[in-house]
């Protein structure tokens, strides 16, 4: 699988009293990209309410390194940094940057699989086992 790497586009409405982009608004961007990858990948919101699985997140975290302005130009990339063997958990990477490449923020989260029916922790189904295999991993990606 090439690297899944999508454009961003900026609304008014993401701004902050200071004209750049407000820190809510680059969780809700590694959100999308997240679930884009996942639909692009076969695991869209209908098979996963079919196998009755959901990812969920129980760490999101950035580093913000450069200001975003309106205007800008952007892109947001998903790499897997961790798995568990049996890929009951993971870890991704979201690099948010600038057209020529300038890395304005690195998001990293940390989630398993949750079946939505019992409420409980669950391996995800074949797959989303497919879709971890073929995925773009991290240079420094790990086994856990």
């Amino acid at each position: 699988m090439t690297e899944f790497k999508r454009p961003v586009s900026l609304r008014w409405a993401d701004l902050d009293p200071n004209f750049h982009l407000r820190h809510s608004v680059y969780y809700d961007f590694g959100a999308t990209a997240r679930m884009e990858f996942l639909a692009a990948n076969g695991l869209s919101i209908g098979v996963m309410e079919q196998h009755h699985v959901g990812p969920i997140l129980f760490r999101e975290e950035a580093v913000f390194r450069r200001e975003i302005r309106y205007g800008d130009a952007l892109f947001i990339n998903l790499l897997v940094t961790k798995l568990r063997r049996d890929y009951s958990r993971f870890s991704f990477r979201h690099d948010i940057t600038l057209a020529d490449g300038t890395l304005c923020a690195v998001m990293q989260v940390d989630g398993a699989w949750i079946d939505t029916k019992l409420r409980k922790l669950t391996v995800p189904p074949a797959v989303a086992v497919e879709m971890f295999d073929g995925a773009v991993r991290a240079g420094d990606f790990e086994w856990v």
